[in-house]
């Protein structure tokens, strides 16, 4: 074995390893990083950790939040799953600095494929893990986000291996990359993906077309399809669940064709048009790709002692009040609701960039200069409606996803790459010093340009007003230096980016007269790129945002509100008026809460929240079993009207849709009468013989079994205060499967024969073992494969 042939990506990993650990330092003192949207995780999946830790098992429901959910999409570790194990040894370094190592390797080993020198490799894979977007996503703890783009440049150098004919690794790479890329449990960023490949795929085949290399790509194609199906099929449990969930969550179609103020809603397979581009990127905010606070930076920003606004609050205010408001100013202007920071590429990255799309030559720069603007036109978003619209009514899957601005991750990916394969391409004696020279001139002015005209004229090209100005309006003059400050930070920034492409492109000048040598010349431009991207990175995620382990793991604190409501050890449910009930992790760390916090809540019980919890029905929440109401962390309610975990009642309301059985909640006693569907559910019977001594009682009660005692001198209908979910929850009675009911929306109802029975609800997830086995076929044939390939290969040479 040729060990010399392995030293570079032994060096490459060390340095990524100093890199991630250097610049997530406060994890080498055991700290770890505050993450809103994990510390709200911790909140939701503690049910499912709890019954984890107790049983030994998956309980892959949970109960604390939303009145009760799958918990697929929150916290749920699947059999068969041997993917893991090769994930957490890629991750070995403490979070998030496992991540940034991952950014790091993964773009590595396609430079590797791409035949890049090893060097040239690290100083590239430098500026794609560095590249702003990529760092600010781990503040707000979009860890699946950074884990699924972490792994989607090995997806694609196993596919440029494939296309470049190095079958058997291709297919070995394709087929584990995919693997690992399910596994991140990203679908929106796996989904981003594909329409690069796709891109990747179209430039290949018109190549082949003009090439008369049809079969051969065909080929190609076939196994790159074969690979990729392994790689999926391997998280096969994972993505049926998901698939079924799915159907149920917001992601998926609504049967109402009303709004809760009864005006008629627009038919959608998918989430609303208005919240998929909410977050859309302004055209001119492309711009902040190259010029960091080109419109402000992030939602708020730290103004020091020497800008307009402090220095006018300090005249009016004083300075104490001045230093304290001036830590948190509005600075953005651009259009989205609210931004972490810019997502800023690198000046220098997009020099390269531009250097490359008139250096680089063929299908890759085709590919990678059409998926950069693919993706920043979609990005615009309702801002550029034309095309959105047509992607959103048309292209499958398009709407299950919001945040439209985020496909930019292809641009994060692909600008970065071709700016590599630009300075692979400066430095090959392949090209003529005067193609170099040229290519070098047209990159400095097209960047360097842009940047100069807003250094020049940027103060007078735009209004700056913010979405939020408005907050500031008792203090007039304070807009006025606001604006001022906006302006500034224009003109700083566009100089800034200036003076570093004017620096790289005077090196490569003189690099080109033989004034300098190529090493030196790697060494500064990799110091200016890390310079460039780490002190952008620094302003939005640094130390600060670290805190003890204990903090982040056990993140809440029992209020006094808590603190009371835990002493009734009963079985109920809480709702917390203090905060948006829907967005609430908090609660759920400590009670069964009717709200929650998750992205893909089920699509009924969201819109019972928002057609009647809203609304304040007390006879919803009645029905909910919700005991108590947080009114503030020192005050709580109890309501001694809830319904219980389960009831009889005497009638049952038939109607014939989804729009019926939710106005019909408007006036519904649930106590005595039920509302169901006739179209969904066949239920001979609507009115009970009332049984005054009648009783249903709760006698066991954990996330996958509910046992409930029944006693009744004669037949009747039980509505249980539990999420109806027919994919999973089973019932039986003494032992026996029954069928069992929709009612009140999003509640279970089942008929009782008279006498004393056993109610048991059991949650059996028959897809968890239909993607437990086809999870081992696949991993069988990812073997089996490969093994045969060689074996048949080695024989025939």
């Amino acid at each position: 074995m040729n060990l010399k042939k392995f030293l570079p990506f032994a060096i490459a990993i060390i340095v990524f390893a100093i890199a991630s650990v250097l610049y997530f330092n406060p994890v080498l003192s055991g700290k770890q990083i505050k993450q809103s949207d994990i510390t709200q995780f911790i909140g939701m999946s503690k049910d499912v950790k709890e019954y984890r830790v107790k049983k030994g098992e998956e309980p892959y429901w949970l109960d604390n939040a939303f009145s009760g959910m799958p918990a697929y999409q929150v916290s749920a570790y699947y059999p068969n799953d041997f993917v893991r194990y090769i994930d957490k040894a890629i991750r070995f370094l403490p979070r998030p600095a496992d991540y940034l190592f991952l950014y790091f390797l993964s773009f590595f080993l396609l430079l590797t494929a791409l035949k890049v020198d090893w060097k040239l490799a690290v100083l590239g894979s430098l500026s794609f893990g560095f590249s702003t977007y990529l760092i600010i996503i781990f503040g707000a703890g979009h860890n699946a986000k950074a884990h699924a783009i972490g792994y989607m440049p090995i997806v694609i150098a196993g596919v440029i291996y494939i296309f470049r004919k190095r079958y058997l690794l291709g297919f070995i790479l394709t087929a584990l990359a995919m693997a690992l890329e399910i596994y991140s449990n990203h679908p929106q960023m796996t989904y981003y993906l594909g329409f690069c490949l796709l891109i990747l795929a179209i430039v290949e085949g018109v190549q082949a077309f003009k090439s008369r290399t049809l079969p051969v790509f065909l080929k190609q194609s076939a196994i790159l399809v074969a690979a990729m199906l392994i790689g999926i099929g391997a998280n096969s449990t994972r993505l049926l669940a998901m698939k079924e969930y799915a159907d149920y969550s917001t992601r998926g179609k609504s049967e109402l064709t009303i709004n809760p103020d009864g005006t008629p809603k627009e038919k959608s397979t998918g989430l609303d048009k208005e919240y998929i581009t909410e977050y859309s990127y302004g055209i001119a905010e492309t711009f902040n790709l190259m010029i960091p606070r080109f419109m402000g930076g992030g939602t708020v920003e730290e103004l020091g002692e020497d800008s307009n606004f402090y220095q006018v609050l300090e005249q009016n205010a004083g300075r104490s009040v001045a230093k304290e408001y001036s830590s948190q100013v509005l600075t953005y202007w651009g259009k989205q609701p609210i931004v972490e920071a810019p997502a800023y590429i690198g000046a220098i990255v997009f020099f390269l960039f531009f250097l490359g799309i008139f250096l680089v030559k063929g299908r890759l720069k085709h590919w990678l200069v059409a998926a950069t603007i693919f993706s920043i036109v979609l990005s615009w978003g309702k801002n550029f409606s034309i095309i959105t619209d047509f992607f959103i009514d048309y292209i499958p899957l398009y709407n299950k996803f919001r945040a439209v601005s985020s496909i930019q991750v292809i641009a994060e990916l692909c600008v970065p790459l071709l700016g590599v394969l630009a300075l692979k391409e400066f430095f090959s004696s392949e090209n003529s010093s005067e193609e170099k020279e040229n290519a070098v001139k047209k990159a400095f002015y097209i960047v360097g340009g842009i940047s100069i005209l807003f250094v020049l004229f940027g103060s007078s090209l735009f209004a700056f007003e913010g979405l939020r100005d408005a907050q500031y309006q008792q203090l007039p003059e304070l807009i006025d230096a606001l604006i001022a400050d906006r302006k500034s930070m224009l003109f700083n920034d566009s100089l800034r980016s200036f003076l570093l492409v004017l620096a790289v492109a005077g090196m490569l000048w003189f690099y080109l007269k033989g004034k300098l040598k190529q090493v030196p010349v790697l060494i500064v431009l990799g110091g200016l790129i890390i310079f460039d991207l780490v002190s952008i990175d620094a302003n939005y995620v640094n130390k600060e945002d670290f805190t003890s382990a204990r903090r982040v793991q056990k993140p809440f604190t029992a209020t006094k509100a808590n603190t009371e409501i835990l002493k009734d050890t009963g079985n109920y449910r809480v709702v917390n008026f203090s905060v948006s009930p829907m967005q609430d992790g908090r609660t759920s760390y400590f009670h069964n809460s009717i709200g929650g916090y998750h992205a893909a809540k089920m699509k009924r019980y969201q819109e019972l929240f928002d057609y009647q919890i809203a609304k304040n029905n007390m006879e919803v929440l009645n029905m909910l079993n919700t005991k108590y109401f947080i009114i503030s962390d020192e005050q709580f309610q109890e309501n001694p009207e809830a319904n219980g975990n389960a009831w009889f009642v005497n009638s049952l309301k038939k109607v014939s849709s989804a729009n019926e059985e939710i106005i019909a909640l408007d006036s519904l006693n649930t106590k005595s009468e039920a509302v169901i569907n006739s179209e969904d559910f066949n239920v001979k019977a609507d009115v009970f013989q009332k049984d005054s001594i009648a009783t249903i009682n709760l006698v066991n009660k954990n996330l996958t079994e509910l046992i409930y005692e029944a006693s009744t001198t004669s037949k009747q209908f039980a509505v249980f205060s539990e999420i109806y979910y027919k994919d999973g929850w089973n019932a039986y009675i003494d032992g026996e499967s029954v069928p069992y009911y929709r009612v009140n929306y999003v509640l279970r109802g089942i008929e009782v024969p008279a006498g004393k029975h056993t109610i048991t609800f059991k949650y059996e997830p028959g897809v968890i073992k239909t993607g437990s086995l086809l999870s081992l076929l696949c991993y069988a044939l990812l073997l089996i494969i490969p093994i045969g390939w060689f074996v048949i290969k080695k024989k025939k040479n």
